[in-house]
């Protein structure tokens, strides 16, 4: 591996050296500048040089597929699923347009997919049936504190009968006890009924606890004079006997504040076959933001985000059976702030990096640690360097999967932070106390970094900016290959676009990677020009695809449960040194929980190589998975798509 990286920089070194020699003897900067990005590009076209750093391509769709793309996975089809929902874009949320693209990067064919709420700013996660779940979304965009025009906030409602819930539409109206003014919810709410509580030791009835419903209001009009500064408690019009009685609304200040975005409980499952959405079971609790992760036994776990209040859920997670199609909460709640990296451990339990993006209190839910969700137990991880700096950071279960190291790349400060960390941060979930150590550092400090696994088990770390959503023309355009055996980071090609927020990375199956989106508020240094979505897909292709050959791999079964073998037929099958299982990405955020490279053991008999899938779960969560042989010279194969039950 070192000869090898020496070798690369002695080639970059030297053709480096030529242009300084070109150029010496051309007058003038126009000319400077004209010969250096001229040959430039000529320097980046050579053979010697993609076999040492790979090559970047821009893809630009035709006019009519373009989207403002925010979410991206790899389907079992090899075909890659580019979802927008409303992109970003007030005026596509208002009149309900909302996206979704279809890419077959082998064709070179998009299509137009029915796209059924506004999945913008989603969670999703592969299933076993090859489906991608889909939870949460959009229902309405954040509103600053000049453009609000009507008082609105949280009502709380509570329901004092121990006998029945109660139901208010939408339009109910609250009128203050103290304030006589009267607020109006915008959505319908179903309030539980009261629960008895009774004195452990003797039986005796207490009280009754009320059930509780949260609903937003707004002021039935326009103006300062309609805002309250204090809590007040509220009736509702409408209601008689009883439910007037049991039933009333406590609400704090409702002003003109911003007014953060608000989620919905909408899930569906995509069919890659059917290349449709299929709706199922909503969440309990609207999400915008959410993580979905995988556990032990296949279902999946849904945590954080903004409600349809936009408020933080309150640590009311949830887990949704692939069989019935239903989501239960956890027995107990947990906070974390939105997208957080959430990683299923060989022990089946839960790894937290402490990396999210997004929204939250900046001292609830940030520390790292290990996540027993059925005992709720939680042991944080000491060693977190720039820990003030995990919000915008990416994570990434370094390869192979079975050494449980994990790596966080870079981020930022919470909130519109200018901070931003150069750091790595390597901990080892197998040592018997983990804690975090740092790796090899970034050359600058780095929100939004793109962290891809690559099948010879180097990952390649790319893009970002240094500044909140590239602020101040900030963003990176810089690549390494980070190789875990030397722990050491290599410099390739700089991409050509920059990518920062709403930007991701893909691994394909022919092994080249495909990034997407980015949303910088501006588009200049001085931050006066607002900037534009980065539309363009881009396609690294690595230098282990310029070499002479790749090894070949065909002929094997679709199939293969877990703790047994499959046999593959390939003309190289005595050149290959590793065996990947590598599971397909679902990319948003700077979060991929999917993400995940699987050593294999196989044994090679003429052109017959027979491989061996692991016995664990945990390790191998069920599903599709792409199936990568590699030689001793890190060239990768095609993948073959294998499913494990």
């Amino acid at each position: 591996m070192k000869d090898r990286a020496g070798r690369r920089r002695a080639r970059r070194f030297a053709i480096g050296t030529a242009v300084v020699v070109a150029l010496a003897g051309m007058n003038g900067p126009w000319l400077y500048r004209f010969g250096t990005e001229k040959y430039h590009q000529y320097k980046i076209n050579q053979p010697e040089y993609k076999a040492a750093n790979g090559k970047w391509e821009i893809i630009e769709f035709p006019e009519k597929y373009r989207q403002n793309t925010i979410h991206a996975a790899l389907l079992r089809t090899g075909k890659v699923l580019l979802v927008a929902g409303s992109g970003n874009n007030q005026d596509n949320s208002d009149a309900k347009q909302y996206d979704t693209r279809i890419w077959d990067p082998v064709r070179g064919t998009i299509k137009k997919v029915p796209t059924p709420s506004d999945l913008f700013c989603t969670g999703h996660t592969q299933l076993a049936n090859g489906n991608l779940l889909i939870a949460g979304g959009t229902k309405r965009y954040e509103k600053l504190k000049g453009d609000v025009t009507k008082a609105g906030g949280l009502m709380v409602v509570h329901n004092e009968n121990p006998d029945k819930p109660i139901t208010l539409p939408a339009g109910t109206r609250f009128t203050g006890k103290e304030n006589h003014k009267t607020f109006v919810s915008k959505d319908p709410v179903l309030v539980p009924r009261a629960e008895k509580v009774f004195d452990k030791a003797t039986g005796k009835f207490l009280r009754n606890d009320p059930g509780l419903g949260r609903i937003y209001v707004e002021a039935q009009k326009s103006g300062s004079e309609y805002e309250t500064g204090t809590e007040d408690n509220y009736r509702i019009q409408g209601l008689s006997g009883a439910d007037a009685r049991n039933t009333y609304g406590i609400a704090q200040k409702l002003a003109l504040d911003k007014k953060d975005f608000q989620g919905i409980r909408d899930a569906f499952e995509f069919d890659p076959v059917a290349e449709k959405y299929i709706k199922v079971d909503p969440m309990h609790e609207a999400r915008w933001y959410p993580t979905l992760t995988t556990l032990s036994d296949g279902k999946i776990l849904s945590v954080s985000g903004l409600d349809d209040i936009g408020q933080l859920v309150p640590g009311k997670n949830e887990i949704y059976d692939p069989k019935t199609k239903e989501w239960t909460y956890t027995d107990k709640i947990r906070q974390f702030p939105t997208y957080p990296a959430l990683f299923l451990m060989d022990n089946g339990k839960i790894f937290y990096s402490g990396a999210n993006a997004g929204y939250g209190p900046d001292d609830v839910g940030r520390d790292p640690g290990i996540w027993d969700v059925e005992t709720n137990k939680f042991t944080k991880i000491p060693g977190m360097s720039d820990a003030n700096m995990l919000e915008t950071a990416n994570t990434v279960l370094l390869p192979p999967a079975q050494d449980e190291k994990y790596m966080v790349i870079g981020g930022g400060g919470v909130g519109e932070s200018k901070l931003s960390s150069e750091k790595t941060r390597i901990v080892d979930l197998k040592a018997d106390d983990p804690r975090f150590v740092d790796g090899p550092s970034l050359e600058k400090g780095t929100r939004y970094p793109q962290a891809s696994v690559l099948p010879d088990d180097s990952v390649l770390v790319s893009g970002g900016s240094e500044d909140y959503r590239g602020r101040s023309d900030s963003n990176i355009l810089q690549a390494r290959l980070y190789h875990p055996g030397t722990n050491s980071f290599e410099r390739v090609a700089d991409p050509l676009v920059g990518r920062n927020y709403h930007s991701g990375s893909i691994l394909l199956p022919d092994g080249r990677l495909m990034f997407f989106g980015s949303d910088s508020l501006y588009a200049d240094k001085a931050n006066t020009k607002p900037g534009k979505f980065e539309q363009r897909i881009e396609i690294y292709t690595p230098p282990y695809l310029y070499r002479d050959s790749r090894p070949d791999l065909s002929g094997g079964p679709q199939t293969i449960e877990r703790g047994e073998s499959g046999t593959f037929t390939s003309r190289a099958a005595s050149t290959v040194k590793k065996v990947r299982l590598i599971r397909p990405s679902a990319s948003t955020h700077v979060t991929d929980v999917d993400q995940r490279s699987v050593a294999l053991d196989f044994k090679a008999d003429g052109d017959k190589l027979t491989v061996t899938v692991p016995s664990s779960r945990n390790v191998v969560p069920s599903g599709w998975y792409m199936l990568f042989v590699t030689d001793g010279e890190g060239t990768p194969s095609k993948a073959e798509w294998v499913r494990v039950p």
